[in-house]
């Protein structure tokens, strides 16, 4: 890795290492960049890299992602005969001022890096017959940009079930377009500018917590005439499929009656009876009038989004 750049991560705290990763693009931000994470969209790494956002809570799927990774690179291992090594540092290269690394390995004697992965076994369907996983690719050619390596070795572990290992070679024009987007993203950081809004989950999640807080008044939507009329149009046809499958929904119910699962060409139905228990707060204060239950409450903040057409919500 001639030339690259490190920061040291071994007398850094966490705080200090998410602050870090803050001021440049990290491999897990360039797939939301490109749209090719369910996590993340241009406009929520754009909120979290200009301070909008907090940092993501830490949950139990990242804490066993950190806990096994040694694991997964030991598994590894064993499986390639290949020696690894940890880097303990933040890399930069010259030529991606924008940029930034933090490998999980990088293998010896090779010019190369490894990524190490956990999931569930719900995933497992993804990897099978996979050259390499969609999900993962854009954060390893990321690596291999800031490294300069040659390629990368993916080692993914599926909870219970099986342990994946894939290899991407170096591919310098996706290198070149990655590092384009990139590029012309972290400009839009720098000038302070939003990258154009999309239907993303994760950007509706991140305008949900930039502007939590309303305030009174209006504001004039000049131009959005065109936008919010087909709002209202999708939202009608989108009543009238509910609707239609709702209906087909009810007429295979009726076929079904009593039974659990059915077969008809190709698809496979399951109605099957499932009980579900929750508590009833009301009902327990009533009979328990000395109890405090405010403390249990949580306070959820909303802030609905809604049209109306003629004075009717749609």
């Amino acid at each position: 890795m001639t030339g690259i750049q490190r920061i040291s991560t071994k007398d850094m705290s966490r705080e200090m290492w998410l602050e870090q990763r803050r001021k440049t693009i990290g491999g897990s931000d360039a797939a939301g960049i490109v749209r090719l994470s369910k996590w993340a969209s241009p406009f929520s790494v754009w909120a979290e890299k200009t301070g909008r956002l907090p940092e993501t809570e830490d949950n139990e799927a990242m804490r066993q992602g950190r806990d096994l990774e040694d694991y997964v690179a030991k598994r590894w291992t064993e499986q390639s005969g290949r020696r690894i090594h940890r880097v303990g540092a933040i890399l930069y290269n010259p030529l991606y001022p924008f940029a930034h690394a933090n490998v999980d390995r990088m293998v010896t004697g090779e010019r190369a890096g490894l990524e190490c992965k956990t999931t569930s076994a719900l995933n497992i369907r993804q990897f099978h017959g996979a050259d390499f996983p969609e999900q993962y690719y854009v954060q390893c050619v990321h690596y291999m940009a800031v490294t300069g390596a040659e390629r990368w070795y993916l080692a993914v572990l599926v909870f219970g079930r099986e342990f994946f290992s894939f290899t991407l070679e170096r591919n310098q024009a996706e290198i070149d377009a990655l590092m384009n987007a990139e590029a012309s993203f972290w400009r839009l950081v720098q000038e302070d500018t939003p990258p154009p809004l999309d239907g993303m989950e994760a950007s509706a999640n991140a305008l949900k917590s930039v502007y939590a807080d309303s305030h009174a008044g209006t504001v004039d939507l000049f131009g959005r005439d065109s936008a919010l009329r087909e709002y209202v149009s999708l939202k009608q046809r989108k009543k009238r499929l509910d609707e239609r499958m709702g209906e087909i929904e009810n007429l295979i119910k009726g076929d079904m009656r009593e039974m659990e699962t059915r077969v008809c060409g190709l698809c496979r139905v399951s109605w099957k009876s499932q009980t579900r228990r929750t508590f009833q707060p009301k009902d327990f204060a009533k009979d328990h009038p000395g109890i405090d239950l405010s403390p249990y409450y949580k306070d959820t903040r909303l802030r609905p989004f809604k049209v109306t057409e003629n004075g009717e919500a749609v």
